[in-house]
């Protein structure tokens, strides 16, 4: 029985490249629209595949942000968290809560905590600046 063998494809290369080079999280409408400035080719709903299939895998972050899906190339796989500027989008990753208090709020409610997520959004401080 033979393995499954992810194909390479230069849509996939360009998006992969174009995310990372982001840095930050964006949208696949702004990822494609990078794309075409840069001349590609790069159909949307290949760059909105090609997104999920990198999420899928672990490679990318992703976060809902004022009704948009937004997209993270993800350098480090293990469990993280985030602060997003809701304005530009500039993203940075941040320690996660202790333990003990996570598991101290959920105990408070009545819960137990098999996973969680923590994102936190704000202005950074280059959009407070522009009010």
């Amino acid at each position: 029985m033979t393995g499954h063998v992810i194909r390479q494809t230069r849509q996939k290369d360009a998006v992969r490249k174009a995310l990372h080079a982001s840095g930050d999280f964006v949208t696949a409408q702004e990822l494609h629209r990078q794309l075409e400035d840069e001349g590609s080719t790069i159909g949307l709903a290949t760059v909105y595949r090609q997104l999920n299939m990198l999420a899928e895998a672990g490679h990318a972050d992703t976060i809902q942000l004022n009704g948009s899906q937004l997209f993270r190339m993800c350098d480090d796989p293990t469990h993280h968290h985030h602060l997003v500027c809701t304005k530009c989008g500039k993203t940075v990753e941040i320690e996660p809560p202790d333990e003990t208090w996570l598991r101290k709020t959920a105990a408070a409610h009545g819960f137990t905590v098999s996973s969680h997520t923590l994102e936190m959004f704000g202005l950074c401080e280059d959009c407070q600046q522009d009010r």
